[in-house]
């Protein structure tokens, strides 16, 4: 995994694994890779892995069993939807408007993009 410099290794990482949460490679109560074995993937320390399963652990989103791992919470995927949509509207979203407002693009601008790409999907 390429890491970026504008947010902490250990967020990017538990982004990640949300990702794959909201992806549906992992359901509700379904065990996820223990820290040893996501670490080695992504070849990073295990004590960098450890803080993005903390994270998400805070967060409601997976819990621990002892002795058996880590699994992924009821309702944790609907918890990173509903966090990531609202991060979007209120972080990204604004930007976005700004930046169309900049460059003399409309709402029907928009559309067409987002019709032109999803159709080629």
């Amino acid at each position: 995994m390429a890491f970026s410099h504008d947010k902490a290794i250990y967020l990017q990482i538990a982004d990640r694994l949300a990702d794959e949460i909201l992806a549906g490679h992992y359901m509700a109560n379904d065990r996820i890779p223990s820290v040893r074995e996501y670490a080695v993937t992504l070849e990073v320390n295990t004590n960098t892995a450890v803080k993005a399963y903390d994270e998400l652990a805070r967060d409601g989103i997976i819990y621990n069993k002892r002795g058996l791992g880590y699994f992924v919470a009821e309702g944790g995927r609907e918890l990173i939807f509903r966090q990531r949509r609202e991060d979007f509207l209120r972080k990204t979203l604004p930007g976005v408007f700004r930046q169309m407002q900049l460059l003399g693009l409309s709402m029907q601008d928009l559309e067409r993009q987002y019709a032109a790409m999803t159709e080629n999907k």
